[in-house]
């Protein structure tokens, strides 16, 4: 029997944000840049890669790291490696486009597998030989995104709504696109402008993550926003002009989500990249969540979305439970760091997530893998876990450690009244487990730990029984 599938989907301690994801040879592959734990910039480790077969979204193969900092042919500040995108050439081979902090240059490597040891190809240019952003006329771009359409022409898109990117020299004029030859590194035209910048923070305007799918004919711009809630979505009957916006696709903390406000998301607030992909005729968008209250450790997770007739797809709801197919509905132990809401007390009828308790992991100390979870609990905070059916269930536990005294009730509501309530009398640094009964419906429903008490509480995970 296939395991249940969680958010994030990769180990706990792997840290792949700016997800790109493609469906290779009945594989789905995620290509991200690659953050480190406890790291104090972006992207600060080389790429790496992740494959499941489309028929087991359970099981995860690591395929390695599949190209280097180092092997990026000339320095650029800290080199770190940026979000990229991966396409499939019309001579069969992967093409890799990406761009190195701090630098206006695309550039990009090749392998003859999807998953394998990539090598350096070139960085893009024009005809007549000229490298884009080479020189401080050229438009600012990063984070570029591929399509290669289904009559053969091949699009690049990127940019940057950021006007703080101006430091580096280059113009910021929003998003473009251009069109590659067949070769996967010659830029045939110049760049046009689909999405000016404007730095506007109350509208949805383009910031930067660009990424781009074609789905029934439609072609959908996908991209993080200058007013920071999340995934936001243009579509257009053409490649290159007259994209409309369309709305939000998913923030990892559901702003927008029912008309939640920024004030009050559910969980840190950080830049949101990604993009969607079709796995057995289901569609998913595919994002990053924040850990360990910094903008510089982020995770991938997934959500099913449902695309209309027209074209519009609505907001997905940040979940536990992403790629399962359906709510979790086994019996047994589930990691606490599945959590999809993190909350502060509530103060004056909100709940700050930014001071609330977060998720983090242990330090490393030997060949096993470190171990994720939530960190500082305290008197009101609230975690919350989505979704579950599990109708006979009837008894529930904590794993947690720290120096408490109160109880852990259980809801089945944001600010709903407990339907379980877990004593808590504890002072150690060892994970200690604490139980009582429990008594649900048999809808689909989710599952929030609010203490109420004195100390603060460290949670490794929960028992449903």
């Amino acid at each position: 029997m296939k395991k249940q599938v969680f958010n994030p989907f990769l180990p706990s301690y792997e840290y792949i944000p700016d997800g790109e994801p493609h469906v290779f040879n009945d594989r789905l592959y995620i290509f991200g840049s690659h953050d480190r734990f406890g790291g104090t910039d972006y992207c600060e480790e080389d790429y790496v890669c992740w494959s499941a077969s489309v028929d087991n979204l359970s099981e995860w193969k690591f395929e390695g790291v599949i190209y280097r900092k180092d092997q990026h042919p000339y320095k650029i500040g800290t080199g770190n490696l940026y979000a990229p995108d991966v396409a499939k050439g019309p001579d069969g081979r992967y093409y890799l486009y990406y761009s190195v902090a701090d630098s206006s240059i695309i550039s990009v490597a090749v392998c003859d597998t999807p998953g394998g040891s990539y090598e350096y190809y070139g960085d893009l240019r024009y005809v007549n030989g000229h490298v884009a952003g080479s020189v401080k006329t050229d438009f600012f771009e990063f984070d570029p995104a591929v399509l290669v359409d289904d009559d053969g022409k091949i699009y690049l898109y990127s940019g940057s709504g950021q006007k703080s990117n101006e430091k580096v020299g280059h113009p910021v004029v929003g998003a473009f696109v251009r069109e590659l030859d067949t070769d996967m590194l010659t830029l045939l035209t110049e760049p046009k402008i689909i999405m000016p910048a404007d730095e506007d923070r109350t509208r949805p305007n383009f910031y930067e993550g660009s990424s781009v799918r074609k789905i029934n004919g439609l072609y959908y711009f996908i991209y993080f926003s200058t007013d920071i809630t999340g995934l936001n979505y243009c579509t257009s009957k053409y490649p290159d002009r007259d994209f409309v916006y369309r709305g939000r696709l998913h923030s990892s903390s559901d702003i927008g989500l029912n008309d939640r406000p920024l004030s009050n998301a559910v969980s840190f607030i950080g830049n949101n990249h990604g993009s969607i992909e079709c796995i057995n005729g289901k569609y998913y968008v595919f994002n990053h969540r924040q850990t360990n209250r910094s903008y510089f450790s982020r995770q991938a997770v997934a959500e099913y979305i449902t695309i209309q007739a027209d074209g519009s797809i609505q907001q997905a709801e940040s979940t536990s439970c992403g790629l399962n197919g359906g709510p979790l509905t086994e019996k047994g132990v589930y990691p606490a760091y599945i959590a999809c809401n993190l909350f502060n007390e509530m103060v004056n009828g909100r709940r700050n997530p930014l001071t609330g308790p977060y998720l983090t992991q242990e330090e490393v100390t030997s060949i096993e893998p470190p171990v994720q979870y939530i960190k500082e609990i305290k008197n009101g905070c609230l975690v919350g876990f989505k979704y579950f059916q599990i109708p006979d269930a009837s008894k529930v536990a904590v794993t947690v450690r720290g120096i408490a005294k109160g109880h852990i009730h259980v809801l089945l509501e944001e600010e709903g009244s407990p339907v379980a309530d877990i004593p808590i009398n504890i002072s150690t640094n060892d994970w200690k487990v604490f139980e009582n009964d429990f008594s649900i419906h048999s809808d689909v429903y989710p599952i929030y730990f609010q203490f109420e008490g004195e100390g603060s509480l460290d949670m490794l995970a929960f028992t449903i029984s």
